[in-house]
């Protein structure tokens, strides 16, 4: 089987073009895989409690809210509500390339170990390129600089059952994708995650690394 390893260090474009339009599957490199669930551990071992230091989207609010502590009590409730608050994007679908690419770039992005992740997250997200669950992506929004906030939620919606996505090239809902790929969805996202799933520039990347390639 044709495949891609990630590792966050050395993914080519011609690498992102063989997932995206060439259907290689993405495997993570296990010793990433392994940084990304010791950072996990850590992160719950030393954070999560409700005297642990303001940490930025871990246990606080995003951007102008940022000096609002957010109770671990609340936190789960909070990281979901991100991913479903930026979900702002309109017009056409973007390319099942684009979609694809943007994963793929994605998930190379999460092997650095910083994103604060569970693996169970990442896993998912690997299974959703690898099966051809391909989110619907509104083609337009954007918050540059600050990352591709609304597409990047809207390819995390079927994930959680959530939203729509393309399977077999038949449009349905994400928890109909999720369900006939035989993958499982997530209750919720919890501490950290949300901003982890949006916070980045995949989708520009995504189609700047296919226009360069073209």
């Amino acid at each position: 089987m044709n495949k891609v390893i990630l590792n966050g260090v050395d993914l080519s474009i011609e690498d992102v073009v063989k997932v995206a339009r060439e259907g290689y599957q993405v495997e993570i490199d296990a010793a990433c895989m392994a940084r990304i669930a010791e950072v996990r551990e850590y992160m719950e071992r030393e954070w999560m409690r409700e005297d642990a230091p303001a940490v930025y989207g871990f246990n606080t609010g995003l951007g102008k809210h940022k000096d609002c502590k957010v109770s671990i009590k609340e936190s789960d409730l909070h990281q979901y509500r991100t991913v479903l608050s930026h979900c702002g994007g309109v017009g056409e679908a973007a390319p099942e390339d684009v979609v694809r690419a943007a994963m793929c770039v994605r998930l190379n992005a999460f092997c650095r170990g910083v994103s604060g992740l569970r693996p169970a997250v990442v896993e998912r997200l690997v299974e959703l390129l690898n099966k051809g669950v391909h989110p619907v992506v509104p083609w337009q929004g954007s918050v540059g600089a600050c990352g591709d906030l609304a597409p990047l939620a809207h390819m995390t919606l079927p994930m959680l059952g959530k939203g729509q996505a393309y399977y077999k090239g038949e449009l349905m809902s994400g928890a109909d994708a999720m369900a006939k790929a035989g993958i499982a969805t997530l209750d919720t996202l919890v501490c950290k995650e949300g901003l982890g799933m949006t916070n980045g520039t995949c989708a520009m990347t995504s189609v700047g690394s296919l226009a360069l390639y073209d």
